[in-house]
């Protein structure tokens, strides 16, 4: 893979670590204001349990898109990144779809360009 490439995976990597850090840790402060108008201010109490989930799963991605950086078989690299960089914009359009269009743009995006970088 090229630098550029795994420059952009990182970055997708670093949006997960802070998605992981915002649903698991600060859900009730940071959380509020990242998730303004898409959720009423009474629902991040009584949703904390579940953001903590959709915290660990952002994690696990970003864990798998850093260990694309750190394998040094270049058949693997590529495959274990675009495996990954697939499920965030999988993720990023369900999210899209289901809760803001926003997601598309600083989710899904991302993550496709990422995916043209590894290919070309």
């Amino acid at each position: 893979m090229t630098t550029v490439a795994q420059i952009f995976i990182i970055v997708v990597a670093l949006e997960h670590v802070y998605f992981l850090w915002l649903e698991m840790f600060v859900w009730e402060t940071h959380g509020k204001r990242a998730f303004r108008g898409a959720l009423k201010e009474e629902m991040f109490k009584p949703t904390k349990t579940m953001a903590a989930n959709q915290g660990l799963y952002n994690g696990f991605l970003a864990a798998g898109l850093f260990w694309s950086i750190f394998i040094n078989d270049d058949i693997w690299a590529p495959k274990v990144a675009m495996f990954f960089l697939s499920c965030v914009v999988i993720a990023g359009c369900f999210g899209a779809l289901t809760a803001g269009r926003k997601i598309f743009f600083i989710q899904a995006v991302p993550a496709m360009i990422a995916m043209l970088l590894v290919l070309f």
